[in-house]
Order: structure tokens, then sequence, then C-alpha cells
């Protein structure tokens, strides 16, 4: 199972540069087999046109690495921590997508504005505090992990709703389902931060989604009424039958 996990991590993360989500080596793919308990994790700093399924790296959920040749991520704590405190994402994705990041440089959030953001993002994609120069010096990656998961939990959001964050003054972190379903939703960001920035030079009024515009474009894709693309068409025809 694992050997199936890491081919799909390596093709996850070979989406990165195809999607222009990275820039050299600037970005990492996960993901986890939950009844195991370990997660396949990039290597760190391999450049993407060397890099080989055989290469990804086991970890466990402590954060030890085992099995692999190279050393994983830099930012494997980080992956670490969110796979404990969210039990539900089965993958993550970490890049440094400009778009994204001009968003994190300048501490703003990502305001859901339209109808492309809604059917991924139930809300605001939130930006975190900045790491105190403490908190860095002492453990980066982990408290990186702890300060994405404080966000979502003094802001009461729901991680499985809002599949993403920025990291004040560093950048985009997103999961999923899987790890293809992690980078589906850091590529949304992405486009969804590009497209706020035009909006917000060009107005300066309120122009977030109103709400019921935001419940319908997100709950046709997502919860036991979905009925956007194949398999949600297939649950109302079923319901419509019950």
């Amino acid at each position: 199972m694992l050997e199936q996990l890491k081919q799909d991590v390596y093709e996850a993360n070979m989406q990165l540069p195809k999607l222009n989500l990275v820039t050299f080596t600037w970005g990492n793919v996960s993901g986890i087999d939950r009844e195991r308990g370990l997660f396949v994790i990039k290597p760190s700093g391999v450049a993407y046109e060397d890099l080989k399924p055989a290469d990804m790296v086991v970890v466990n959920l402590d954060g030890e690495v085992v099995e692999g040749a190279l050393n994983p991520s830099s930012d494997t704590p980080t992956h670490t921590v969110l796979y404990n405190a969210f039990p539900d994402i089965g993958g993550i994705v970490h890049t440094h997508s400009p778009w994204a990041v001009a968003f994190a440089s300048a501490h703003m959030d990502v305001p859901n504005l339209n109808t492309t953001a809604a059917d991924t993002f139930y809300g605001n994609i939130p930006v975190s505090e900045a790491l105190s120069q403490q908190e860095i010096e002492d453990a980066y990656e982990e408290n990186t992990g702890k300060v994405i998961v404080k966000t979502f939990h003094d802001r009461g959001l729901d991680y499985k709703a809002v599949p993403a964050v920025l990291v004040s003054q560093h950048g985009p972190f997103s999961w999923g389902a899987t790890p293809a379903k992690a980078v589906y939703n850091a590529k949304v960001l992405e486009v969804v931060a590009e497209i706020d920035y035009h909006a917000l030079t060009l107005t300066h009024h309120d122009a977030h989604l109103p709400q019921y515009l935001l419940d319908k474009h997100y709950y046709r894709k997502h919860g036991a009424n979905a009925y956007y693309g194949q398999d949600g068409a297939k649950s109302q025809e079923h319901a419509a039958k019950a």
C-alpha cells in the first residue's frame, strides 16, 4: 500500500510545476496512510525533473523517518502537526505560489468575493498570526503547523470547509482528502488570490459574496445534497427515488 502512496505523492508533486505553483524546489506534497499512521513526503531540495517515486520519504506521526534514503522536506514538522490535528485530511501541499504569497506578505485573508472561490472555500481563506522570534528560533517548522491549527481554532473555522491557510509572511498550505485533491485546492487558492488582487484594485467597496450565493455554490459541490458533477447528479437521482 505504501508503494501506491509513494506513487500518488510523486504524481501530486509533479503537478506543482505543471500548474505553475512552484519555482525551483519551493514546494512539497505529502499523503498519509491513516491505518498505518505513516505519511509519505517529497525529499528536501530535490529538483522536480530529478524526482522519482522511490525518492519519497516515509515518516510516522511523531515526525520520525521510517523509510527513505533522502532527507524529507524541511516542512515535515508542519505536515506532522497538521496530520495530527486535522484527522480527516489525506494530503497536504505547501507552495510559494506568488499571488497567495502576496496576501500572506500583506497579512491579509484571501476574501471570498466570487463563485470561483465559493465552489471550494466556504468563506475567506484565513491568514495566520506572524510567528514570534522565539517560535522561529525554537522550532520554526513545528510552530508553523501550530499557528495554522491555532488560526482555525481561534476563528472557529472548519478545516474541511476551508481547506487552506496563509501563514503570515510565509505562504500557503492547502489540504484535501487525497494528495491530488490537496493540489487541486492549492491551485484554486492561487487562482482566487490572483482574481481577488485584481478585484481589490478596482473597487474599495465591500465585494464579499452574499451568504446565499456562498451557500449555493459551496453546497452544490459539497455535502449530502451536492449535485455538481456526475457523483453529485447520481446522489440527487438516488435521493429522488428513495
